[in-house]
């Protein structure tokens, strides 16, 4: 007789709706809400004890950030925010998952919900939208991803005296990186302060060259357990520390601009791995904009709120200088092909731990820290990435 195992995790709450034939009005935002409510209060728990969440895709009010819409909505910010898409199997597949992230270590209580609205027909009146972005945000004009990053360099510039300098600064260096990554899609197109200075605003006081080009791309990666790394491979390049944190979807509803998740994402990461920043060896942050690396390096402790622009004039940032940012150029200079922008910092990063970045080698790299980011500084995961000395 096969000996019965530990169990890893519980299910501890659960809420149930009613079901009915035909909504009317509702929403699925509401009934995810609801859903919630009941599970939490079932389980004797208060809100903020959940930091975890599990969503399946379909949620009416939103095409994508579907877990940072729900977290939002819920006003939650968790550790752990995922998607699961697997048809009828999700709402299993997401329990299993659920124990996986706790006992990795990056949430302690997550909650798992699927709801969704039935109209009778078409010609029923459309159910009215929860969405806070389509509320606060959409009708003032703050309608994508330009409005919003130019309104987080805006704050930075407003609350810490940073200048446009300063920032045109990281684009020149993301451009000077590319130079030597043939693949990059500004390969032999560098860039000054000055010429980022006086290329066109495209949303004040964001230029143009501070944005990244979107273009078509793909990257993939293959994970394996520690025990099964084959000798005469690859050299492996081990997962050492992660962190995560949802904080919000809409800007309008952001806690905070200018400290955002990923203050806490990447310091959760460096103290699950047991490093400190001033041990990596490789920067490879997301680099939608430039407001968005000013931040990282400020929320990874490198340097003082506001104090980014100092910090910079004093490092080099190649892959010879002493604080290596982004040397495949990152997305402002390689590229950024959706969602698989933010897989490159991932590939750069194993590639320099790998000594495999010729002509950009960064000389015996040993840790790097990777950061992600999602809708404006909501969601954020941080990695903490090395290999055997």
């Amino acid at each position: 007789m096969n000996k019965r195992k530990v169990p890893k995790c519980a299910i501890v709450g659960i809420g149930e709706l009613a079901p009915v034939r035909y909504t009317n009005g509702a929403t699925t935002l509401g009934m995810i809400a609801e859903a919630v409510r009941m599970a939490v209060v079932d389980a004797g728990l208060d809100k903020d004890s959940v930091d975890g969440l599990l969503v399946g895709p379909q949620v009416g009010e939103t095409p994508q950030h579907v877990p940072a819409t729900v977290a939002e909505y819920l006003g939650l910010q968790p550790r752990m925010a995922n998607v699961v898409d697997l048809g009828g199997a999700s709402g299993a597949g997401m329990l299993w998952r659920a124990g996986a992230a706790i006992e990795a270590g990056m949430c302690e209580t997550v909650v798992c919900v699927l709801a969704n609205t039935h109209e009778k027909n078409q010609i029923t009146p459309r159910s009215p939208n929860r969405n806070p972005i389509r509320e606060f945000d959409v009708p003032f004009g703050a309608s994508g991803a330009n409005t919003s990053y130019a309104l987080l360099k805006k704050r930075h510039m407003e609350e810490y005296g940073s200048t446009q300098e300063q920032f045109a600064l990281i684009a020149h260096w993301a451009r000077r990186n590319a130079q030597l990554n043939p693949n990059a899609i500004f390969y032999g197109k560098p860039v000054s302060v000055e010429d980022v200075l006086t290329s066109p605003f495209v949303v004040d006081p964001m230029h143009l060259y501070e944005i990244v080009m979107p273009v078509a791309g793909g990257a993939a990666f293959v994970v394996t357990s520690a025990d099964r790394v084959v000798s005469g491979g690859s050299r492996p390049v081990y997962l050492l520390g992660a962190g995560e944190k949802v904080t919000h979807r809409a800007v309008s509803q952001a806690p905070f601009l200018t400290s955002a998740p990923l203050k806490y994402a990447i310091a959760a990461a460096l103290d699950q791995a047991g490093v400190c920043v001033q041990d990596m060896d490789l920067l490879s942050l997301y680099d939608c904009y430039t407001s968005v690396v000013a931040t990282t390096l400020e929320n990874a402790g490198l340097c003082p709120p506001g104090q980014f622009g100092a910090w910079m004039k004093e490092h080099t940032f190649g892959h010879d200088g002493d604080w290596p940012l982004n040397t495949h150029g990152g997305q402002l200079g390689f590229g950024q092909p959706d969602l698989a922008g933010g897989m490159s910092h991932i590939v750069e990063a194993v590639r320099q731990l790998r000594n495999q970045a010729h002509p950009r080698q960064i000389p015996n790299a040993q840790l790097a820290l990777v950061t992600g980011n999602g809708a404006t500084l909501s969601e954020a995961t941080a990695l903490i990435l090395g290999v055997e000395s």
